[in-house]
């Protein structure tokens, strides 16, 4: 147990491979990233070039299979590395994050020919991806999407739109659920899409209150044609990728939660020169999502996942919130990063599954057992 007052060391119960993941990641948030913080999220600016220096690191596919180019590593590691980047710069990580998921999704779900034509330059960040599976009428009722795919020969005709898709844009390549077959989950099936398909468009690019240094934008289906070849899976599928690629996202996401929170306490430490108050509540919560990582094997692994993202996004707000506090009215200003970190993970409360829905997903588990 840490002393009263300090705050937990990150690397507290970590294996020496993993202290050594964790301080790679950690220098490179602190030299690449944490100096640009401001500049992208004032500006906008979507730093392709910081990501690919990532991805040469090995973070651009980091629980991808190696013989595509990933890092193969665990979805522990992953958690200790998105926690240490994201004390760099949390929208930056977030979005790496979602390119990590899309990764693994067709790593995991899609053919080895389809896995070798993706997955390489996208382990190396040359390309970049989204995930697209909220539509302006569906967000957290996923299974009602409206988002149409007809079968004609060899490929399918896509129609419809997906809203608040990060990256949207700016990314290559699209990894989209839409329907193929009749209502509810069992009709939506998993579709890769490049940028540059005839039909594909974008939105206008959204004004956030965070996440700045990605773009959101709508993405617009015309009759977009698609290869079958590039279904991921059998039809029908297409729900089961998709949630099982949240599973890993809502851990993610709640790991890039726990790194703001951790360098928000840092800065408001800093900020009073007094060690007090913080000890205790990041010592409760710090690893919490370390050990359910490692579940996401098990039948369980949804409510897990839920339990992790709702309780560390929420949470982690609260921290973040309160070393704002700490810093009195120099905590609003944009001089202090403190306020772009909680500008930052705020949407993480929404994102990924509502918290609203993961309180949901727990209890339902819970009334059943």
């Amino acid at each position: 147990t840490p002393q009263r007052g300090t705050v937990p060391s990150p690397s507290a119960g970590l294996t020496e491979e993993q202290k050594e993941f964790q301080k790679v990641a950690l220098d490179f948030a602190s030299k690449e990233m944490a100096p640009h913080m401001a500049e992208w999220d004032e500006k906008e600016i979507f730093p392709v070039e910081t990501m690919r220096k990532a991805a040469q690191l090995g973070f651009g596919g980091i629980y991808v299979k190696p013989d595509v180019g990933g890092s193969g590593l665990s979805r522990l590691d992953t958690s200790i590395i998105f926690e240490a980047l994201s004390t760099g710069c949390t929208s930056t990580t977030a979005y790496m994050s979602i390119h990590n998921m899309c990764v693994w999704m067709i790593d995991t779900f899609g053919s080895e020919e389809q896995r070798r034509r993706f997955c390489p330059s996208l382990c190396s960040m040359e390309k970049f991806a989204s995930y697209c599976l909220t539509e302006p009428g569906s967000g957290s009722d996923a299974a009602s999407l409206l988002t149409s795919a007809q079968r004609k020969g060899d490929t399918y005709v896509l129609n419809g739109s997906k809203a608040f898709i990060s990256g949207g844009g700016d990314t290559d390549v699209y990894v989209v659920m839409c329907r193929t077959g009749g209502p509810g989950p069992k009709g939506i099936s998993c579709l890769v899409l490049e940028k540059g398909t005839p039909g594909l468009s974008f939105g206008k690019k959204e004004k956030k209150v965070g996440w700045n240094s990605q773009p959101t934008r709508a993405v617009i289906f015309e009759d977009c044609v698609v290869p079958v070849g590039n279904r991921l899976g059998a039809e029908g599928q297409g729900f089961s990728i998709a949630m099982k690629g949240l599973n890993g996202g809502r851990i993610n996401i709640a790991s890039c939660s726990l790194g703001a929170a951790h360098a928000s306490v840092l800065l408001a430490q800093e900020h009073l020169t007094v060690r007090k108050q913080f000890g205790e509540p990041l010592a409760n919560n710090q690893y919490l999502q370390f050990g359910l990582a490692e579940m996401e094997g098990r039948e369980d692994a949804a409510v897990l996942c839920s339990m992790a993202k709702l309780f560390a996004t929420d949470e982690c707000f609260a921290i973040c919130n309160q070393a704002l506090q700490m810093h009195g009215g120099y905590g609003y200003l944009k001089d202090y990063a403190v306020q772009q970190f909680v500008r930052d993970i705020r949407v993480h409360q929404i994102l990924e599954g509502t918290n609203e829905v993961m309180r949901m997903i727990v209890a339902r588990n819970l009334l059943q057992g």
